[in-house]
């Protein structure tokens, strides 16, 4: 999970939206030598993402935690594209009394619909135009969770919407496999076998 570091850019950027201070401390600075203490989220391990990277869920609530004791902000803002990231966050701050309002942020996008991320610089230029099937694989659920409510149902089963999810991510030839689809609830991120009217995290 490597980010490009764009440091000047980025500062160009915040500069331009009125940022008056940027954070941005070195690892050695974060981590000294003798750094031995890490927060360990129960549970968030087992979900799939987590399984599907290991140990990053402990990295996430342990440098979320230190920005907070460092920073003291009385807001802290995230993007809604990290969904399992963001419950996460959420639960850190309840369950160690952190006087910060978490505030999550619509996911922004590029004009097909893919969400803007660092990271899309890693991708070929064949990736980046396939890359919006995604997308439509998540408005596809949405899409039919919707219907279901306004046919008068009051939940929706979450194989129905991974189903929906999969089908879609199918019918691009450049996937060859799809690692998981997860319905999870949204504040404990334990998977469900009905969605109802609190919705759901579909990743």
């Amino acid at each position: 999970d490597r980010y490009p570091r764009q440091l000047e850019k980025d500062s160009e950027l915040l500069k331009e939206v009125g940022v008056d201070h940027i954070f941005a401390p070195s690892s050695d600075l974060m981590y000294g030598k003798n750094h031995v203490t890490f927060v360990e989220p129960m549970g968030f391990g087992e979900t799939n993402e987590g399984k599907s990277r290991p140990g990053f869920f402990r990295g996430v609530a342990t440098v979320v935690t230190k920005l907070f004791n460092i920073v003291q902000p009385t807001n802290a803002y995230f993007g809604q594209k990290d969904a399992v990231q963001c419950v996460l966050i959420r639960r850190i701050v309840e369950d160690l009394d952190m006087d910060v309002n978490v505030k999550i942020m619509d996911t922004v996008r590029e004009s097909d619909g893919l969400a803007m991320s660092s990271r899309n610089a890693y991708l070929t230029q064949e990736e980046r135009e396939k890359a919006p099937v995604v997308y439509q694989s998540l408005c596809a659920a949405r899409e039919v969770y919707d219907a279901r409510f306004a046919r008068g149902m009051d939940e929706v089963e979450a194989d129905d919407l991974r189903e929906v999810v999969e089908s879609v991510l199918e019918t691009e030839p450049m996937i060859k496999n799809v690692q998981y689809v997860s319905v999870d609830d949204l504040e404990t991120m334990k998977p469900l076998d009905k969605v109802g009217n609190d919705g759901c995290v579909v990743s």
